[in-house]
C-alpha cells in the first residue's frame, strides 16, 4: 500500500502531466475569435483537482497500457467537466458568483459567453478525443462511453432532476439515483475510457465501474458535508448553498454523522471492488482514501 506521502506526490505529479497536455490540445487564447478563448482558457485554469483525467489515466494502466496513449481522452474529459461547471454556475442554474475562489465564468464573461463558452468545451473535447492513440474501434467504444455518461441518460439528466427536486423532500431513492447520474456516470466514463482504450477485459471493466461508482457517490457525499461543515478559504466559494437552494442531500435526510459513514462505507466498498488487483491498483485505492481528508 502507498504512503500518503508518495501517494500525494504521484497525484501531484499526474495533475501536473495533465495541466501541461492541455495546453497542447485546448485553442490558445489568442485563436480567432479571442473572448472566448480566453474565456475557455480561465474555465479550465481556474484550479481543480483533476480527478477525472486523473482516473483515465489509471484506467489505461490497469489495463497495462501506457497513459501517453490515452492523455488525449484524459484532457477531453477534463475539458467536459469544465463544460459543466460553467453552465451549472449560470443564474438559470445554481447562480453561484465563485468558483474555486475566482468569479464565475458569467461573472467574469457575461451570461451569454458563459454559455457558448460551454458549449466550446464540449464540442471541442470530441474533436481531442479522437486524438487518443488507440485502435479506432477502442476509440469509437470508449467515446460512446463517454457520450452517453454526460448526456440525458447521465450528467445532463442529474442535473434536470436536481434543478427539478430543488425545494421538494424527496425519497432517498430518488436523491441516489440523482447524483448517481450526475456525479457518479462521469467518475465511472473517465474510469472505464481508459481501460476500454487499452483493452481491458470484462472482468476488468466491471471491478472498475463498482469501484468508480461507490467512488463518485463518497465524493458527492463529501460535497455535502463541506457545504455545511467546510471552510470557506479551503472551498473557494461560500457554504451553504444547498441548504439556500432547497436541495436534499445525503445529510439534510439522515445527518451528519450517518453520512460520514456511509463515505466510509462507500471507501471500503471501492476497496473491495479493487481485491481482484495487486499492487498496480494501490493508487486508486489511496485515492478512495482521499476523499476522507479532501476540504476542497
Amino acid at each position: 500500500m502507498y504512503k500518503e506521502a508518495t501517494f500525494l506526490k504521484e497525484l501531484d505529479e499526474q495533475k501536473n502531466l495533465i495541466e501541461t497536455a492541455m495546453k497542447g490540445f485546448l485553442p490558445s487564447e489568442d485563436t480567432f475569435p479571442p473572448i472566448i478563448h480566453q474565456a475557455m482558457h480561465y474555465a479550465i485554469y481556474n484550479g481543480g483537482k483533476r480527478l477525472r483525467p486523473i482516473l483515465v489515466l489509471q484506467g489505461a494502466k490497469l489495463a497495462g497500457g501506457n497513459v501517453d496513449d490515452v492523455m488525449a481522452a484524459a484532457c477531453a474529459i477534463e475539458m467536459i467537466h469544465a463544460y459543466s461547471l460553467v453552465h451549472d454556475d449560470l443564474p438559470a442554474m445554481d447562480n453561484d458568483d465563485f468558483r474555486r475562489g475566482q468569479p464565475t465564468c458569467h461573472r467574469v464573461y457575461g451570461e451569454a459567453n458563459a454559455i457558448l463558452t460551454g458549449d466550446a468545451l464540449l464540442t471541442e473535447a470530441f474533436a481531442v478525443f479522437c486524438q487518443a492513440n488507440a485502435p479506432g474501434e477502442n476509440i469509437v467504444r470508449a467515446l460512446r462511453e463517454m457520450a452517453v455518461a454526460v448526456g440525458s441518460q447521465g450528467m445532463v439528466g442529474g442535473q434536470v432532476l436536481d434543478l427539478a427536486y430543488e425545494g421538494k423532500n424527496i425519497s432517498y431513492d430518488d436523491l441516489y439515483r440523482m447524483q448517481q447520474l450526475k456525479t457518479s456516470q462521469l467518475f465511472r466514463a473517465s474510469l472505464r475510457v481508459g481501460a476500454i482504450l487499452c483493452n481491458m477485459n470484462a472482468k476488468g471493466l466491471e471491478a472498475l465501474t463498482r469501484y468508480a461508482d461507490e467512488f463518485g457517490f463518497a465524493f458527492q457525499i463529501t460535497d455535502d458535508i463541506l457545504d455545511i461543515s467546510g471552510d470557506v478559504d479551503h472551498l473557494g466559494k461560500p457554504i451553504g448553498s444547498d441548504e439556500r437552494n432547497k436541495k436534499t442531500t445525503y445529510v439534510s435526510l439522515f445527518g451528519m454523522e450517518k453520512a460520514q459513514k456511509r463515505v466510509h462505507q462507500s471507501i471500503e466498498e471501492c476497496w473491495d471492488a479493487l481485491k481482484d488487483f495487486g499492487a498496480e491498483a494501490d493508487f486508486l485505492r489511496q485515492l478512495a482514501f482521499y476523499l476522507i481528508k479532501r476540504q476542497s
